[in-house]
């Protein structure tokens, strides 16, 4: 297993990321391991916060932010689909309103269109 650390965390969970970064800097000792410091303020919980890693254990890219790419196929696919529209909204709300547990869920059964009151109707 490596000992390489993949993020730093702030105590609330949250990770912290380059943006919450205010201060890095070395603590380089003469005996025993040298260290990075990393002073932050966690973007959920707004508290500042800093930690001392190992300088073995730190990497260059360990603040970035991991973006997941979509596949060209999945972004064409999505622009297809269009944007959503309140009657998809409103089923949606329905069918998880009657959903009983997520065993329940059949993802090949279409959802019913609910016609929508206009404002003049009561």
């Amino acid at each position: 297993m490596s000992s390489i650390r993949t993020s730093v965390k702030c105590h609330c969970g949250q990770r912290v990321i380059s943006r919450d970064v205010m201060q890095t800097g070395y603590y380089l000792r003469l005996f025993g391991p040298s260290y990075v410091y990393v002073k932050y303020r966690c973007s959920r919980c707004r508290k500042l916060g800093e930690q001392f890693i190992k300088q073995e254990e730190w990497e260059g890219g360990i603040l970035k932010d991991s973006t997941e790419e979509l596949a060209q196929e999945d972004k064409d696919r999505f622009e297809n689909l269009g944007a959503i529209d309140i009657n998809e909204v409103i089923d949606f709300h329905f069918a998880l309103e009657n959903l009983g547990t997520i065993d329940g869920v059949d993802p090949s059964t279409p959802t019913k269109k609910v016609k929508q009151r206009s404002s003049t109707e009561k």
